[in-house]
């Protein structure tokens, strides 16, 4: 195998899935998170820092409830994930305190990481928690969470925890062996990719869809490594099954699919708004503003916005869009959807005519604006 410079990352977000921890729906399998605790406990040995964020909570509450089929009713989610996280948690537990090491449960929302104030208290918790050299645990606080407010998947609540806490690394530990520029259940000529670019879109078309117990997929792994990127890490896919998986990876051993970003890392201000996975609404905007926006990082002004939909108030977060419907950016917004929609077009000097005030001369400030 080839070797990539690795051993010099200080800090990693590890992200198990639900079918390695749970043995594919045969309950926690207790001898592989050893290994995997095992090996945590030695990076850490070695100055690294590691936020764990473990899947398999609703999965095994299914096992310990007798299902053998995910439900899809929201109740009986949130009911099997209650269940399950106990039996999750005390199993870290266990097996850290084997090594003196601490752990601490944290369960997020999308709420946690939208709302800026609680996105900074959450941040502030977990490099605490690192300094003080405790395990955070992460989990979807999926007991209480429902459609409206969810991650989704665990390899994108990685990817986000990455960003909230500037990751060198997201490694997502899988079933899979990486990511195949074809699906090599049906297809025998498929070959490992084991190194590409985390923006490249390419790359999802090559990737494959959920198994029976995750959410996920290859796809939401890629997208996850986009999303890591935004902060400047870098992702690994690998297979969870593979011997001192992450220990290899710190030696430098090339192992699963290595995906780099190719963009200097965020401010912390942008990686927050690069995160927002919802939005209250939308403007659309026309070809020189879309120009300006990308070719010289310049401020959303009215006089470039054709069109508002949806329903926001001043300082919400909403999507940015071409004409042709492609996303360019995401941003706080300077006036409520009703306010923006009738300075459409309208110059900045010409805002206070219009409404009779000014809040701000720019739609949404550069400040507040990310390019996506």
């Amino acid at each position: 195998m080839t070797t990539s410079n690795t051993s010099s990352t200080k800090r990693w977000v590890v992200k198990i899935g639900s079918s390695l921890l749970t043995n594919d729906g045969q309950g926690l399998d207790h001898k592989r998170i050893t290994q995997w605790v095992d090996q945590i406990a030695e990076l850490k040995k070695q100055g690294v820092e590691i936020v764990l964020v473990s899947s398999g909570a609703v999965a095994a509450g299914m096992t310990r409830l007798g299902w053998t089929k995910r439900p899809t009713e929201m109740d009986y989610l949130q009911a099997a994930a209650a269940v399950g996280q106990t039996s999750l948690v005390q199993c870290y537990e266990d097996k850290f305190q084997v090594h003196g090491i601490n752990t601490a449960q944290i369960l997020l929302t999308h709420a946690d990481l939208a709302d800026r104030r609680r996105y900074l208290n959450a941040r502030n918790s977990l490099r605490t928690m690192l300094g003080l050299n405790v395990i955070p645990v992460v989990n979807e606080n999926d007991t209480v969470v429902t459609d409206e407010i969810r991650f989704g998947d665990n390899d994108t609540l990685g990817a986000l925890v990455a960003n909230l806490v500037e990751a060198d690394r997201l490694i997502i530990l899988t079933d899979q062996t990486g990511l195949f520029n074809a699906d090599p259940r049906s297809n025998p000529d498929a070959k490992l990719v084991s190194e590409g670019r985390a923006n490249d879109l390419s790359l999802e078309k090559m990737a494959s869809g959920a198994g029976k117990l995750g959410q996920g997929g290859m796809i939401t792994k890629v997208r996850a490594a986009r999303f890591a990127a935004r902060s400047g890490a870098d992702t690994v896919i690998c297979g969870g099954k593979v011997d001192n998986v992450l220990l290899r990876l710190h030696q430098g051993e090339s192992i699963g699919t290595r995906l780099t970003p190719d963009q200097e890392p965020l401010v912390a201000r942008k990686q927050w708004l690069a995160g927002h996975l919802q939005s209250r609404g939308k403007v659309v905007l026309d070809d020189g503003a879309v120009k300006a926006l990308r070719d010289k990082g310049t401020s959303l002004l009215s006089v470039g916005v054709a069109a508002v939909e949806g329903s926001f108030s001043r300082g919400e977060l909403v999507r940015c869009e071409d004409t042709a419907g492609q996303l360019v950016a995401k941003g706080l917004i300077n006036y409520d959807a009703v306010e923006s929609a009738k300075i459409c077009r309208i110059p900045s000097a010409d805002i206070e005519k219009v409404l009779g005030y000014v809040s701000e001369p720019e739609l949404i400030h550069r400040d507040n604006l990310v390019i996506l």
